[in-house]
């Protein structure tokens, strides 16, 4: 940022998060009539970023676009480099200010009903902005739920999978039983790792995607994968880890062990809104909000996209968190009106 950039500034809408559904609220908000600033912590679409090297969505690119702009693929179901570079031409063909790799670290209500952002930039300069409308569109991807075990903090250790090269026949642990820890060990087979996923579950999860469970269970059947289920790992050390059966009066094993991929899912962070004074569940992480107009409790402070869903980040996706913004774009505009 230049200086210039770094003095306070005065928005009628600002939008934290420039994921799809933040990208796709900036897009609504344009057509009535408002030019939203975005920041973004890391780059445009962070979260689609950090999706496995080679995946393909399971939605077709009619359900991922946004601002009514077109998704052409060359495949029936898009792949993660086609979404990179969608939304990538869609926030600059459609001059969207986005200032990337600057932090929002609160947002302050202050007198008159309007807001004031602060943030900070990757050289740990501050700036603050004022708007009267603010959309948090972060997502969750930036929180892996910790397991909270010895070793967890190794280098080895890793919430993320993005491509399979890196463990070419490694051993390789998998904690988790879902479509994550699914679709990387069937990645890793394919470059000779030798695997073994650790599953607290009796039995494969419900939720695996139902085209890709029988060859994930003929894989274990024949020997290719090891599934160690009602069990979890305790201890990661630098050679091995320590798995514990749910059993009672189990004991603990130790299995040779190179890398470990835990798989354990994301938390949504919601420090900004409840400083700002929005109403968040305890149990649920859901914040209180209108799913008409997406607006929290706080007049002017709006969600958009898997924010809006709490623990349950699976039951809200691009196809329908795209839809948030036309919902708060309306809102705006009618306040604005009325005002």
């Amino acid at each position: 940022m230049t200086e210039e950039e770094l003095r306070p500034t005065t928005e009628k809408a600002v939008i934290i998060g420039a994921g799809p559904c933040g990208l796709s609220a900036a897009l609504e908000l344009q057509k009535v009539g408002i030019e939203p600033l975005l920041i973004e912590k890391n780059a445009v679409v962070h979260s689609i970023y950090q999706y496995p090297t080679y995946l393909q969505f399971f939605s077709t690119a009619e359900l991922l676009e946004i601002g009514g702009i077109p998704f052409t693929s060359v495949n029936e179901k898009p792949s993660r480099r086609e979404a990179l570079q969608y939304y990538r031409d869609v926030a600059l063909r459609s001059n969207l200010r986005i200032r990337a790799y600057e932090t929002a670290t609160a947002i302050v209500p202050i007198e008159g009903g309007s807001f004031r952002v602060e943030t900070v930039d990757r050289f740990g300069r501050t700036a603050s902005v004022t708007a009267r409308n603010v959309i948090v569109a972060t997502g969750y991807f930036d929180h892996p739920n910790m397991l909270g075990i010895p070793g967890e903090q190794l280098p080895k250790v890793s919430h993320f999978f993005q491509e399979a090269h890196p463990y070419t026949g490694m051993k390789i642990a998998i904690i988790g039983g879902n479509n994550s820890a699914v679709d990387a060990a069937m990645e890793l087979l394919r470059v000779g790792a030798d695997i073994t996923v650790v599953y607290r579950g009796e039995d494969y999860s419900p939720s695996i995607k139902p085209w890709v469970r029988p060859l994930f269970e003929g894989n274990v059947n024949r020997g290719k994968i090891r599934m160690i289920f009602s069990s979890r790992i305790v201890r990661i050390d630098a050679e091995s880890v320590t798995v514990q059966p749910n059993e009672a009066n189990s004991e603990p094993y130790t299995i040779d062990n190179d890398f470990v991929l835990a798989m354990t899912g994301f938390r949504p962070e919601r420090t900004l809104l409840t400083d700002a004074g929005a109403i968040v569940d305890a149990d649920t992480t859901v914040p209180s909000f209108n799913p008409a107009t997406m607006e929290t409790n706080v007049p002017g402070l709006f969600i958009a996209g898997v924010i809006a869903a709490g623990r349950e980040a699976n039951e809200i996706f691009i196809e329908s968190g795209r839809h948030h913004g036309t919902l708060i774009a309306k809102r705006i505009a009618e306040v604005n009106a009325i005002t």
